[in-house]
C-alpha cells in the first residue's frame, strides 16, 4: 500500500436535483456528511456515477465547491476534472484548487478513439500545467484506454500525477500496472472503479476503490476494505458476493447510472428526477428496479423504516 493520502474507499456520489432540475444543495450536503459518517475515506464528485456530463462546467465547479465545503477536511476530495480539451480541463483543475480539493481525476480523452501516443501527449500537457495533483482515470468502455507503458512514463515524468483509477475490472491489467509503476513510484496510488472486482483488486495490491455502490451502502464497501486489510479474505469474499448482488441490481435493468440514483433514494435521500429524459417504459423499469433494490437492501440489513441508519450487514459477519 502506498503512503499517499488518497487511498481507501472513495464514494463517487450522485448529485440530488430539485423539481426544476437544479442542484439541490442542502440534500447534496446531507448526503456528503452521511457518507463521511459511515466511514467513507474520501469523496469523488463529478465522476461517471455522478453524471458529470449532464452538468455544465460551471455546475461541475459548483458541485466540487459544495462537496469540499461540506467535507471540511474530514476526508479528502478527489474531484472529477474531465473536460473535452486540455484548456478546459486545466480550468477545472484551477477551480478544484480554489475549492480545496486534494486532487483531481482526469479521464482519458473521450469520443475520439486515440492512439497510446496521443493519450500520452494529452496527459503530458496536464502533468506540465496542472496546479493540483492528478489521478488518471482509465475507463476503456467510454474513453481512450490508458495502457501500462503510458502510465509508467507519466509516473516517472510527473510527480504531480499521483495515481490511477482503473475501471476496466481487469485484474491482470492491474497487476501489470502495479508491477510496472510501483518500483519507480512507490507512492503511486492504484484505485479500482469496478465493484464486482473490489476484493480481488485489493488483494492484488490496490490502495482502495472508487465504487458506485459506495454511494448506497458505504458501510459494506468500507467493511470489505477493512476485512482485506486485516487479512480476513474469507469474510471479505462473503461480503463481495453480497456487493455483487446489489451491484447487479443497481447496474442492470435501467440505463447507468439511474439505478444508483434509485439506490440512494432507498437510503432516504431525495435525488429528484434525472436530467436524462425518460419515457413510460423507462419509468416502469425504474419502478421495478426500485422494488428489487429494496429487497436486496433489506437482506443487507437496511431498515426500510429508517433507511438512513447504518446497515447491520446481515449475513456477512464473522
Amino acid at each position: 500500500m502506498s503512503s499517499s493520502s488518497v487511498s481507501g474507499i472513495l464514494a463517487p456520489h450522485m448529485v440530488p436535483l430539485d423539481d426544476s432540475g437544479r442542484i439541490a444543495e442542502p440534500e447534496l450536503r446531507r448526503h456528503v456528511s452521511w457518507l463521511i459518517d459511515r466511514g467513507i475515506h474520501g469523496l469523488y464528485p463529478n465522476g461517471s456515477t455522478g453524471e458529470f456530463l449532464r452538468f455544465t462546467p460551471e455546475e461541475r465547479g459548483r458541485i466540487t465547491a459544495i462537496v469540499c465545503d461540506e467535507a471540511r477536511g474530514r476526508v479528502p476530495v478527489v474531484a472529477g476534472a474531465a473536460e473535452a480539451n486540455v484548456t478546459e480541463t486545466l480550468r477545472a483543475c484551477e477551480k478544484a484548487v480554489t475549492a480545496g480539493a486534494r486532487a483531481v481525476a482526469v479521464v482519458s480523452p473521450f469520443y475520439y478513439r486515440l492512439s497510446p501516443a496521443s493519450v500520452l501527449a494529452y496527459f503530458r500537457e496536464i502533468g506540465r500545467h496542472s496546479p493540483i495533483d492528478v489521478t488518471l482515470y482509465n475507463i476503456p468502455m467510454l474513453a481512450s484506454p490508458i495502457d501500462v507503458p503510458t502510465v509508467r512514463r507519466l509516473a516517472e515524468e510527473f510527480p504531480r500525477i499521483i495515481g490511477i483509477k482503473d475501471s476496466s475490472g481487469d485484474v491482470s491489467h492491474m497487476l501489470r500496472l502495479i508491477a510496472a509503476v510501483r518500483p519507480v513510484r512507490p507512492d503511486f496510488t492504484f484505485l479500482t472503479g469496478w465493484d464486482p472486482a473490489l476484493v480481488p483488486m485489493l488483494a492484488a495490491g490496490c490502495d482502495g476503490g472508487t465504487n458506485a455502490t459506495s454511494t448506497v451502502v458505504p458501510e459494506l464497501t468500507r467493511a470489505i476494505y477493512d476485512a482485506v486489510r486485516a487479512g480476513r479474505l474469507d469474510v471479505a469474499l462473503r461480503m463481495q458476493a453480497r456487493l455483487v448482488e446489489l451491484f447487479d441490481a443497481l447496474f442492470g435493468g435501467v440505463d447507468f447510472p439511474e439505478g444508483f440514483r434509485a439506490g440512494a433514494e432507498r437510503r432516504g435521500f431525495r435525488m429528484g428526477p434525472s436530467r436524462q429524459p425518460q419515457g413510460d417504459e423507462q419509468l416502469r423499469d425504474r419502478d421495478r428496479l426500485a422494488s428489487r433494490v429494496r429487497n436486496v437492501l433489506e437482506t443487507l440489513g437496511v431498515d426500510p423504516a429508517q433507511p438512513e441508519r447504518a446497515a447491520t450487514l446481515v449475513g456477512v459477519g464473522d
